[in-house]
């Protein structure tokens, strides 16, 4: 598998071309197989994706780029199944120039089976430069009772799509394709461009509350945790690196820091530590700074090395648990009160 340079499963052009790179290189740089589906999306094209997965030639948690104008859509909504069920990610990509049967266009349109196979993906990736997704809506005053027939509209809520209220350009005759822009694909959660939304768990019963945060990305998954006593905080951020790596990180590792909507913050020459499989990194927090960690846009955790080559670490986006950090966050107050902090303009902060 490792030395294969270049696996094809083409067919004629009324047919959906599968092309696959899972050499060594492109495992170096992408870190995942790259599967291109290209052309028309057949009624036959899902037994023949589910063939190469079966047989190992598409393995799970690969890259799959798609561009495709015509086909069926039963079958892109099969597709969108099997790539959900091996966890793979998609984006919009056209095939290279010299893959078989492809066009001279560099852009990548994926309309109506293209884009539901494209919702199938577990990571997902909003549409970039002069890509396009769209889906046919029903047009306004037709039978129709929706924009979308109902079968679309299950598959779509059992994805876990939101595409929002999707409604065609008043005057917009049958047929006419709606292009979803990169803005309300990402504001609806409908591509979440490799990071899936993260989950917060806390006990607040305890004399000191503690929450822990995680989110699941393309690289892993990340943790953050929050313990409150009277007079401190304790932060605690984990990641599963494996326990070789751990180490080497450990010993190349000349600082480790928090980051707080890209700002670090903590600065240590030390207190990072290898615990088994696991990057450590452990601090005391200034409870009365604890709204800033919680509701922080991004929170980082890295080591750096003795030179600017050299970063490890992770990046969690906690926006889609702030409810559950509101509650956390009063029963730390509640708990573990704290004095008012100085103001920070004042101070020079």
């Amino acid at each position: 598998m490792l030395g294969a340079v270049v696996n094809v499963a083409h067919a004629g052009s009324d047919r959906l071309n599968i092309h696959v790179l899972n050499d060594r290189l492109t495992l170096a740089v992408a870190r995942h197989p790259q599967v291109y589906l290209y052309g028309r999306i057949d009624p036959d094209a899902p037994k023949r994706f589910a063939k190469l997965m079966q047989s190992g030639r598409i393995a799970p948690g690969s890259d799959v780029y798609l561009s495709a104008r015509e086909g069926d859509v039963a079958a892109g909504m099969a597709l969108g199944r099997l790539i959900r069920q091996s966890g793979m990610a998609t984006h919009l990509g056209a095939p290279r120039k010299s893959f078989p049967r492809a066009t001279a266009s560099r852009t990548a349109l994926c309309v109506d089976a293209c884009a539901y196979a494209f919702f199938g993906g577990l990571y997902r990736w909003a549409p970039s430069g002069s890509d396009r997704l769209g889906l046919t809506l029903a047009a306004q005053g037709s039978s129709a009772t929706a924009p979308l027939p109902a079968d679309a509209s299950a598959y779509l809520k059992a994805m876990q799509i939101d595409l929002g209220h999707l409604t065609p350009a008043p005057g917009a005759p049958a047929g006419t394709v709606l292009w979803l822009t990169a803005e309300r694909l990402e504001k609806t959660g409908a591509t979440n461009n490799g990071r899936l939304p993260p989950v917060a768990h806390y006990d607040i019963t305890s004399a000191a509350p503690t929450l822990d945060l995680r989110q699941l990305d393309r690289k892993g998954e990340h943790r953050l945790t929050v313990t409150c006593r009277p007079g401190q905080t304790l932060v605690a951020a984990y990641e599963r690196v494996g326990a070789l790596r751990a180490r080497q990180v450990v010993a190349r590792g000349a600082r480790s820091y928090f980051e707080l909507n890209g700002r670090p913050i903590l600065a240590s020459q030390d207190a990072v530590s290898a615990e088994g499989d696991m990057l450590v990194i452990r601090r005391n927090y200034p409870p009365s700074d604890l709204v800033d960690l919680l509701f922080a846009g991004s929170i980082g955790a890295w080591v750096d090395g003795r030179s600017a080559a050299f970063r490890d670490g992770f990046e969690l986006h906690p926006w889609g648990a702030y409810k559950q950090l509101k509650v956390f966050y009063h029963a730390c107050w509640k708990a573990a009160p704290w004095p008012p902090r100085a103001n920070k303009a004042a101070s020079g902060r």
